[in-house]
C-alpha cells in the first residue's frame, strides 16, 4: 500500500502484432476494494496500450489521490520519471530532435499525474507477479477480435 494510504493501480498493455489490434488492462485497489478495467483498439501499438492502461485507470479517480502505479513497462516508467521533463523543455522532441511518439497520450497522462501524487514502480513482466499477470490477462481480453 502506498505510504499513508492511497490508491494502488496495476496496469499492462498488449498487442497482437505491433502495430495491430491491442488491449489494456488495469486493477485499481483502494481500502480493500478492487476494480478491474480493460479495453482496446483495432489499430494500435503496444506502447499506446501501456499508456492507455494508466490513463484509463487514473481517469476513474474522482478526486486527487496518492497513487502508486505498478507496471512492467519500462517505457511508461522511464517516460514519466526520466524523459518527460526533457521532452517538455524541448517542445516535445526527443534526444534525436524528433517529435516524441505518442505525444497525445503522454500529454493526457502528464495532466492526470499533475492532479495526483503519483509514484511509479516497475516489475518484471511474466515473472509471477500476481497483479501483473492478471493485468496481462485483462489486456489480452481487451484486444478486439
Amino acid at each position: 500500500m502506498p505510504e499513508g494510504g492511497g490508491v494502488e493501480i496495476f496496469c499492462d498493455g498488449a498487442c497482437s502484432g505491433n502495430p495491430g489490434p491491442g488491449g489494456y488492462g488495469a486493477i485499481l485497489r483502494y481500502g480493500g476494494r478492487e476494480k478491474e478495467i480493460s479495453g482496446g483498439a483495432r489499430d494500435t501499438t503496444n506502447n499506446r496500450m501501456e499508456l492507455s492502461a494508466a490513463i484509463e485507470a487514473l481517469r476513474l479517480l474522482t478526486r486527487a489521490c496518492r497513487v502508486t502505479i505498478t507496471t512492467d513497462s519500462q517505457y511508461l516508467v522511464k517516460g514519466m520519471t526520466e524523459w518527460m521533463p526533457g521532452w517538455k523543455r524541448k517542445n516535445w522532441c526527443n534526444s534525436k530532435k524528433e517529435p516524441v511518439a505518442n505525444r497525445d497520450l503522454w500529454e493526457q497522462l502528464s495532466a492526470l499525474c499533475d492532479w495526483h501524487q503519483v509514484q511509479w514502480k516497475w516489475v518484471r513482466g511474466h515473472a509471477g507477479h500476481r497483479e501483473n499477470e492478471r493485468c496481462d490477462q485483462l489486456a489480452r481480453e481487451g484486444i478486439p477480435s
